[in-house]
């Protein structure tokens, strides 16, 4: 059966077919095609095996001169946990000043990924 996939591990976003066929309950590739580069056959190999997904979102702060910061994983986690590590960093919230680098969640979920920020957010009176 051939399954259609588009690479989302840099910028080229290729649009790759896979012949899979399905042998004692595994997925075995029969041929790959349409991938620019090695990274695209490895992204389709892993997404038939354990698709992970990265999360990019933003956290409450208080008393900063936003009222949000950026935050993400360090790490992709599995595509069907999204909704659970997007629950526990919805707990979070900061109190500015916020430091770009900070780890808000450690080990989200139990799979060796941090919930880090990525934008720093100072003190002071909110921008309007």
């Amino acid at each position: 059966m051939m399954r259609e996939f588009t690479c989302i591990i840099c910028p080229n976003g290729c649009g790759i077919s896979a012949d899979i066929e399905i042998e004692s309950g595994v997925s075995v590739i029969r041929s790959i095609d349409g991938a620019l580069c090695p990274r695209g056959e490895t992204y389709v190999r892993q997404e038939l095996i354990d698709p992970r997904r990265n999360i990019a979102t933003s956290v409450l702060v208080k008393g900063g001169i936003l009222p949000l910061a950026s935050v993400r994983l360090t790490k992709p986690i599995p595509k069907d946990r999204i909704f659970d590590a997007m629950e526990e960093i919805k707990k979070c919230s900061l109190t500015a000043p916020v430091t770009a680098g900070t780890v808000i969640v450690k080990n989200v979920l139990g799979y060796d990924a941090d919930v880090i920020v990525t934008k720093s957010v100072p003190a002071g009176e909110m921008l309007k």
